[in-house]
């Protein structure tokens, strides 16, 4: 199996990321969502009940799912944003929007919106 295909996006085992065989930092990658997460809920199904499918599922993906080639990392090379820079980048958008709200209620509150608000009404 070539690995799954949904939205352009192929689903592969990343035993270079991985722990085991790879398979969590494959399904993380493929939903672009953090490995520690999967893992965290891989694990929290087995405590809670789902012991035997979670097993049967792991190793029949781990056993399913081709490796992912170095072409298809190498052209996927950037890397997702640090929280910091994410924040960072939060910061600074919400600063230009505060600028431009502060303009708009300067703007609002004059002397001159009164006056052509005045000069429309006629």
């Amino acid at each position: 199996m070539s690995g799954a295909i949904v939205k352009g996006k192929k689903l592969y085992r990343i035993p270079a990321r991985g722990k085991v065989k790879g398979v969590c930092a494959g399904i993380a990658e493929y939903l672009d969502i953090p490995v520690r997460l999967v893992r965290v809920i891989v694990v929290l199904s087995m405590f809670f009940g789902l012991f035997f499918f979670t097993l049967v599922a792991y190793f029949g993906l781990a056993f399913l799912l081709d490796e992912m080639p170095e072409s298809v990392s190498r052209s996927q090379g950037e890397r997702s944003p640090t929280a910091q820079e994410l924040l960072d980048r939060l910061s600074q958008q919400l600063k230009g929007s505060e600028a431009s709200l502060r303009n708009m209620e300067r703007y609002v509150t004059s002397e001159t919106f009164s006056v052509r608000s005045r000069f429309r009404q006629l």
